[in-house]
């Protein structure tokens, strides 16, 4: 598992002293704003967003269109365009677009590596070595609506340009995520979530515009609707042996529950779920599990 150096490049800081303490205050179980400078950078510019899309694989692509519920059944539907026309026109083009994995090019690694370098201490100090860095920038058009899921990543999400709002719900309970779903996602099925209008009053809105940042828990059950006008957004996120223990913990509760048992979810942070982590990467090596 890879993990990130620290920061020594002398460039001013992204993070500045009161965002980083309060990162250090609330990481890694609570969701709260931050503010960063990240500011202008050609990066991360629509053209230069096309042209990333094009040298990414497909695999590390998706795009919709913007105009749908917070829940969906299955993958949203095609806006019949290009991924690169859909960047470059992405206030007409009625879309969300995702383009994911975004380390596999270098300038890219080489931004993301430098955020998150920032907050190694910060990070290191609760859930141990930052692993598995990986970066997602978002391109929304005007009042896009990317629907109700999770990730399994440690994630900052970082507004640039437009405004958002994203509504979490709280991480680990049962009634926004069912514990089947996770098992079933750590076994490599789908991240989307079935919504029921009735979760609306229990979750927590947080407005975002440029120069905002917002820390989404492990596993945090959540949907995105964009402002008015089209919207960047970059999301630095990362893993730990914690939540890596957490989804192999998930992976041997689905072998349980095969057997008819109903076992208990995994506790969150700063439990350690050994137990059942160890189990599940032992069935794994024996490869009686994928």
């Amino acid at each position: 598992m890879q993990e990130i150096a620290p920061d020594d490049t002398g460039s001013p800081p992204v993070f500045g002293a009161q965002a980083r303490a309060t990162f250090a205050a609330n990481y890694p179980e609570t969701p709260h704003l931050l503010r960063h400078g990240l500011g202008r950078n050609v990066l991360l510019e629509l053209d230069s967003l096309a042209v990333l899309a094009g040298k990414l694989p497909p695999s590390s692509i998706e795009y919709n269109r913007g105009d749908l519920p917070i829940g969906v059944d299955g993958k949203p539907g095609s806006n019949g365009l290009s991924i690169e026309d859909t960047i470059r026109h992405i206030a007409s083009s009625n879309s969300w677009a995702v383009l994911k994995n975004i380390e596999q090019v270098p300038e890219y690694e080489a931004l993301l590596l430098d955020l998150l370098g920032e907050l190694r201490g910060e990070i290191e100090r609760k859930t141990g070595a930052m692993l598995r860095p990986q970066g997602f920038i978002f391109i929304s058009s005007p009042n896009a609506v990317t629907p109700y899921h999770f990730d399994p990543e440690h994630n900052i999400l970082l507004q640039l340009v437009g405004s958002k709002a994203m509504t979490q719900f709280p991480a680990g309970d049962s009634r926004f995520a069912p514990d089947e779903v996770h098992e079933t996602y750590h076994s490599g099925g789908a991240r989307e979530l079935t919504w029921h209008d009735s979760f609306a009053q229990h979750g927590r809105e947080f407005a975002l515009g440029p120069g905002d940042g917002l820390f989404v828990p492990v596993m945090t059950p959540h949907f995105v609707r964009n402002g008015p006008e089209s919207s960047i957004s970059l999301s630095i996120t990362w893993r730990s042996d914690w939540s890596f223990a957490e989804a192999d913990a998930r992976g041997f509760n689905r072998v349980l529950r095969r057997f008819g048992l109903a076992p208990a979810p995994p506790a969150r942070w700063p439990a350690g779920n050994t137990a059942k982590a160890f189990g599940y990467r032992a069935l794994r090596k024996l490869r009686l599990v994928r």
